[in-house]
Order: structure tokens, then C-alpha cells, then sequence
């Protein structure tokens, strides 16, 4: 397998907003995401972005305003339905949860602590839904698996 640039992780996700310039202040503001770079057209429209946290990057942009992207949708537009959830790995959960709650995060499900046993270790996550209806889930590692 061949590397990925440097700047660039091997996997990232594109998360679609009817409104994508206020979901990137959003996100910025209640999960702690930083603009990387963000290229507006006509009318405000977000065409592309990219969001870091860390070394993880989420791509944002608009739902049907540009021709070849009618398939992009946000949950708001579907009745809360959503077809994926989105996870990130932060230092502190119960401090980001008291942030995003802070920023207007609906939590979906408060800070939880789940010990999945020796074989796989103990995480403590909780979940939120932004003002367009994706869920995040935002987990901390509490306890490593046991060496194999």
C-alpha cells in the first residue's frame, strides 16, 4: 500500500449541511475542529473544506448546490435520519461533552464509560447531534486491551 501524502489521513469523511458555512463556525466552536481550508462560490455556497482535529479531517460542504451533487443530503432534509455517525478519539470526554453541550450540542447520549473486557479494553464516549442532525460520537481510551 502506498503511502498518503503527508498532510492527508487515509481515511476522512464528507459530511453535507444545507447550510455549510454556519456548520463549519459550528463545529469549530462546539467540537473543537479547526479550518484548514475553505473554498466559497457563488452566493456563499461552500464548495469544498476541510476540517481538522487533530490528525483526523472531515471534508463539509453544501447539499444540492452544485449540478452533479444531488445525491448529497443532510439529516435535516431526511427527518433525522442519518446513514452514517462519525467518531473521534479526544483527550478529555466529560470536558467536550461540557463544551459541545456549552455550544448548543443536542447530547444524544451523556458520558458513559464501557469496559469491553481484557481482550478489548474500556472506552468512555458520549454522543451529540448537531444543528443539522449528524451524530458524533467522541470517545477517550480509559484502558488499553491486554497484550495479545
Amino acid at each position: 500500500m502506498e503511502p498518503t501524502p503527508a498532510d492527508w489521513p487515509r481515511l476522512s469523511s464528507g459530511v453535507y449541511y444545507e447550510d455549510a458555512a454556519a456548520a463549519i463556525d459550528w463545529l469549530c466552536r462546539a467540537f473543537g475542529f479547526e479550518v484548514r481550508l475553505k473554498i466559497e462560490g457563488e452566493g456563499g455556497v461552500i464548495e469544498h473544506s476541510e476540517l481538522v482535529y487533530g490528525d483526523g479531517l472531515i471534508m463539509v460542504g453544501s447539499v444540492g448546490k452544485r449540478p452533479g451533487r444531488e445525491w448529497c443530503a443532510s439529516p435535516r432534509s431526511l427527518g433525522g435520519k442519518n446513514t452514517q455517525s462519525l467518531c473521534l478519539y479526544v483527550d478529555d470526554v466529560d470536558a467536550h461533552c461540557a463544551a459541545a453541550r456549552a455550544a448548543g450540542a443536542r447530547i444524544a447520549e451523556e458520558p458513559r464509560t464501557d469496559d469491553y473486557g481484557e481482550e478489548y479494553g474500556a472506552h468512555r464516549s458520549y454522543g451529540a447531534v448537531d444543528p443539522e442532525g449528524h451524530h458524533w460520537w467522541f470517545m477517550t481510551r480509559v484502558r488499553a486491551p491486554a497484550p495479545r
